[in-house]
């Protein structure tokens, strides 16, 4: 009696190379034993950052939210500070790099909490979230295409804001939801 190969890759070729993203197509041995092919956006990963003024142990803390022009999303949108790996570079030396250029902090404790696929179904792209504490404030370094506004609120209004539709990125919502469920109050 044969044993079936496990699943996984059984080959891949690049179709595109871009700034951003990869895109290959991997030949895939899926856990029935078929094999077929999938498209794969391949992505260096991303550190995201919930960044609160003052402490959090309080009622009601107050985080940085960034209000960011997103093309793809036709118009602004409210998200927390997050930005893409450089290759090699540890998630938490990412989330020091983009809290500082996107809202000019640095923080005196950056804590990793959680890491999380964004789309498994057709990427590989890996967000780690960090909370930052004790916030100095200084100068944003924003990139060319980078069109962003600070803006301080309350745990509670983002709460209202993610139920009432306002906060629509995935990656904001899910990471001011674990926030509020398993790192306040702890």
């Amino acid at each position: 009696m044969t044993t079936p190969e496990a699943p996984g890759k059984v080959g891949s070729r690049r179709e595109y190379t871009g700034r951003v993203i990869n895109l290959d197509i991997d030949q895939v041995r899926f856990p029935n034993g078929k094999v077929g092919d999938l498209e794969i956006i391949r992505h260096s990963g991303a550190s995201a950052i919930i960044p609160f003024l003052g402490d959090p142990s309080g009622d009601d803390p107050q985080i940085l939210l960034i209000r960011q022009y997103r093309y793809a999303a036709d118009g602004f949108i409210y998200e927390i500070p997050a930005g893409r790996l450089e290759p090699g570079e540890p998630p938490v030396e990412c989330a020091v790099r983009e809290l500082r250029e996107e809202t000019g902090c640095t923080a005196e404790k950056m804590e990793h909490l959680y890491t999380m696929y964004t789309t498994p179904g057709f990427t590989d792209e890996k967000i780690h979230l960090f909370v930052a504490t004790g916030l100095v404030r200084g100068e944003s370094a924003l990139e060319a295409d980078e069109f962003v506004e600070v803006v301080p609120m309350q745990m509670s209004a983002a709460l209202k804001m993610i139920k009432d539709g306002t906060i629509t990125d995935a990656k904001t919502a899910l990471s001011i939801l674990y926030v509020a469920g398993f790192f306040l109050g702890r």
